[in-house]
């Protein structure tokens, strides 16, 4: 019984505040009406996108009170540009027009019919005491005890239907997603959009891996080879006239065919670590926390296998990070969270640094970004000046 009186007063206060927001809905409106009619005289014309975007701002409250009392959020609708244009605009102003013809009569009669059916029940006790009878708030005139059973009766009917004020405050609150929400189709261009953008930044660091891939082998394994056959070439050469140089030269391009292999490991590693597929990614993020030159602390909690694309990913993110770390922050201490479900990775790198990271700084984070949209991921970084520097990529891991 306790928690359906606190349902019944939170649906209370829930349908009087929008009553008092239908009232703003009115003078919203008639704002914009003005200025409609002020557009032939092109007074209204520059007028107009500013408008919009200040309906906004009691859209948005009505946005925030029904996600709330729903329990889940409503995701803003507008597009950048031009408000005019933009479908949410016409959205905003259906749900005005359906709030203010609505929200006033259904807060008030929340807010009356409480109040109704205890003065109703007040006047059933109270008539014997006041001379000429007591008149409820039904209007009539309680004189005697069958009126003021009547009147009790009413009251503690009219107390009883608040009960049902839970449903009617989550029908508004649906109301309000289903107006305040973006359009099925706005989504979905949304989302290709979104889906155009990822793919093309995906190919892009695809593109600028192949191209490093090429410049490391060329600069680096590609020299080194080709120092290799040419003292080979040399060696061979001259080993019946001077076998203590030729000698010599085969000890030179052993070494270098031995860092000429070593780079080539390098490379291979950068491709896909080895680590991954032996110790798994909670194994190879700890290495790599281990190698850091700032003090890491690696804490997994969950060490459930991924698609080797998605691990190959969050390893690459967490290198990258510490490197920014090590190199930029200034910390004493980090820390690393594996986490999240089968169908997705969560990581969070924080560090104690000086902050202020940003990912127009050159610092790699545009790349990590990169790499996690590529997979449909999010990333977010919170790095106020003078720190703590946070962190938070999500890695999809579905088909």
């Amino acid at each position: 019984m306790t928690t359906r009186l606190r349902s019944c007063w939170s649906a209370i206060r829930y349908l009087a505040i929008g009553a008092a927001s239908s009232m703003v809905s009115w003078f919203v409106l008639v704002g914009m009406l003005f200025v409609l009619l002020m557009c032939p005289f092109g007074v209204g014309i520059p007028a107009l996108p500013p408008a919009l975007k200040l309906i906004r701002h009691p859209v948005n409250f009505e946005r925030r009170r029904a996600a709330r009392l729903l329990g889940e959020p409503i995701p803003q609708p507008y597009r950048s540009g031009n408000p005019v244009t933009d479908p949410a605009s016409r959205r905003d102003l259906g749900w005005l027009a359906f709030h203010g013809a609505t929200g006033f009569v259904i807060g008030a009669f929340a807010v009356a019919l409480p109040l109704g059916g205890l003065r109703q029940v007040v006047s059933a006790i109270v008539w014997p005491s006041v001379d000429g009878g007591v008149e409820s708030s039904l209007g009539f005139m309680v004189t005697s005890w069958p009126l003021a059973a009547a009147s009790a009766v009413t009251g503690v009917g009219m107390m009883a239907l608040t009960f049902l004020f839970p449903r009617v405050a989550r029908w508004q609150a649906s109301a309000a997603r289903k107006l305040l929400a973006p359009a099925p189709g706005v989504v979905l261009t949304d989302r290709v959009v979104e889906l155009a953008a990822s793919r093309a930044a995906a190919l892009e660091a695809h593109g600028a891996e192949l191209r490093r891939l090429e410049r490391d082998l060329h600069d680096g394994t590609q020299a080194r080879i080709a120092a290799v056959v040419l003292q080979l070439g040399i060696a061979d050469s001259i080993f019946e006239k001077n076998p203590e140089k030729a000698r010599e030269l085969l000890g030179k391009a052993q070494d270098t065919a031995t860092g000429a292999l070593a780079e080539l490991r390098t490379v291979v590693r950068s491709i896909y670590p080895p680590l991954l597929t032996d110790r798994g990614l909670d194994g190879a993020v700890t290495a790599l926390a281990d190698r850091c030159p700032v003090p890491c602390t690696v804490d997994v909690r969950s060490s459930s296998r991924r698609p080797a694309a998605v691990e190959a990913a969050a390893y690459f993110v967490v290198a990258e990070m510490l490197a920014n770390i090590t190199k930029h922050s200034g910390a004493e201490h980090a820390s690393i969270t594996l986490d999240g479900t089968a169908d997705t990775l969560l990581i969070e790198i924080r560090d104690d640094g000086h902050g202020g990271a940003d990912e127009s700084g050159g610092s790699g984070l545009s790349g990590i970004r990169k790499r996690a949209e590529a997979f449909d991921g999010t990333l977010k970084l919170t790095s106020p000046a003078g720190g703590p520097t946070v962190l938070k990529v999500e890695l999809p891991c579905g088909s």
